[in-house]
């Protein structure tokens, strides 16, 4: 017997109540997108789990690619056997004698969810392990701190039988909780952003402010690698790419040099806006850091805030510069977001930005460009260029079980 099953869990809170039927059936399509290099996979879905069978599939290579599948908890290898006590006992120490190493200590954990099966779960505990106990030599029982929990599910289709759990993404099923558009620069904190709130539910559409000739080909070519990278967590993605240049180069005439980047960010976020309500999206999304740059002060997230009337969601507000390279490594952005190709933000920018706008003289000075401000942003919305892209594989991605995401 070999273990040819993978048990997949969901996150507890998500499948209770009204929404259980519909969070499971986007679970599984998710699952069958992202496994649908695999074709002799077959699926079983069950109360609160989804079994998948490998039917010869690598489970190494399934593993890789399950673990990045948000809404996943967490997923074991596993055999499935008759529910039979005899058949279970040889299931167990079959699955026992393949860990490696061999462990020293183990417990059993029998969970009884078919209560048609003539044995309690406590008889079962005892039943199981004093088989294992007897067929393996130097191995003992610890209740408390066990080298392998072994653990058998009785289930009315089958009892699976395993001892290693895998961590996975967590979250909520891509598309569950609508969709948003995602402001994507070429640096560390945007596509970190951009994967945390599609780890929450969020199906993502990318908009990036190109200033050509100021910024080059080899830019917007690493932004639309970092979209692939997204991509590979959420299949297809959308990227906006938005002609800047003859609006930003406007805003450096105003005569506001030190509201540059204040005005420069309201504009992007009135592009945004129009490009999300087009596309059917509910939010913004920002890689926004409190007091991480001058434009990320509480007084500038205000100021440049109200320009936009859809909620703006800033995932990593409240986070440390170096956690979020380290979800950055993690997710196989960071290698591509610190290429030395510079985007628009660089531009323009003054030697001292304010760090503490006013409102009224940032709206004073959006006055003064009048009907052409409005026909700038009309025009960057209409000339934007909207890129399929789709994702690539992640050859640098940690092993299945390597480390929790968070």
């Amino acid at each position: 017997m070999t273990e040819d099953w993978i048990i997949v869990r969901f996150g507890e809170i998500t499948v209770k109540g009204r929404n259980r039927t519909r969070f499971e059936e986007l679970m599984l399509a998710r699952v069958k997108e992202a496994l649908a290099a695999f074709r002799r996979l077959t699926y079983d879905k069950s109360y609160g789990r989804l079994y998948i069978r490998l039917n010869g599939e690598s489970f190494d290579k399934v593993a890789d690619r399950l673990k990045d599948v948000f809404g996943i908890v967490s997923f074991s290898p596993a055999m499935r056997t008759a529910n039979e006590l005899a058949a279970i006992r040889e299931a167990a120490l079959s699955v026992m004698r393949a860990v490696d190493p061999p462990p020293r200590t183990f417990k059993v954990s029998v969970k009884r969810a078919y209560k048609g099966f003539p044995h309690d779960s406590r008889e079962m505990n005892h039943l199981v392990g004093a088989h294992v106990l007897r067929n393996t030599p130097n191995l003992k029982v610890d209740v408390h701190q066990p080298e392998v929990e072994l653990k058998v599910e009785i289930r009315e289709e089958g009892t699976f039988v395993h001892c290693r759990t895998v961590p996975a993404a967590g979250g909520f099923p891509l598309g569950m909780n609508g969709k948003a558009m995602l402001l994507l620069s070429g640096g560390i904190d945007s596509p970190v952003a951009g994967w945390m709130m599609m780890r929450k539910g969020l199906e993502l559409e990318a908009v990036h402010f190109h200033s050509y000739p100021y910024t080059s080909e080899q830019s917007k070519e690493k932004v639309i690698t970092l979209a692939q990278r997204l991509a590979y967590y959420g299949g297809r993605m959308k990227l906006h790419v938005v002609p800047f240049t003859e609006l930003q180069t406007r805003l450096a005439r105003t005569g506001y040099e030190h509201l540059m980047v204040t005005l420069m960010r309201r504009a992007m976020l009135r592009i945004a806006e129009r490009l999300a309500e087009k596309s059917g999206a509910l939010a913004l999304v920002t890689g926004e850091s409190l007091g991480q740059v001058a434009s990320q002060t509480l007084a500038s997230i205000n100021v440049i805030g109200r320009a936009a009337t859809l909620p703006i969601l800033r995932p990593l507000v409240a986070m440390d510069k170096l956690d979020i390279i380290r979800v950055a490594e993690r997710i196989g952005t960071y290698e591509t977001s610190i290429l030395p190709y510079e985007d628009c933000c660089t531009l323009f920018v003054p030697n001292s930005p304010a760090t503490n706008p006013n409102l009224h003289i940032v709206e004073r000075a959006e006055r003064r460009l009048g009907e052409e401000m409005e026909r700038l942003i009309q025009e960057a919305v209409t000339g934007t260029e909207t890129i399929e892209v789709t994702e690539t594989e992640r050859s640098d991605a940690p092993r299945a079980g390597e480390e929790r995401w968070f």
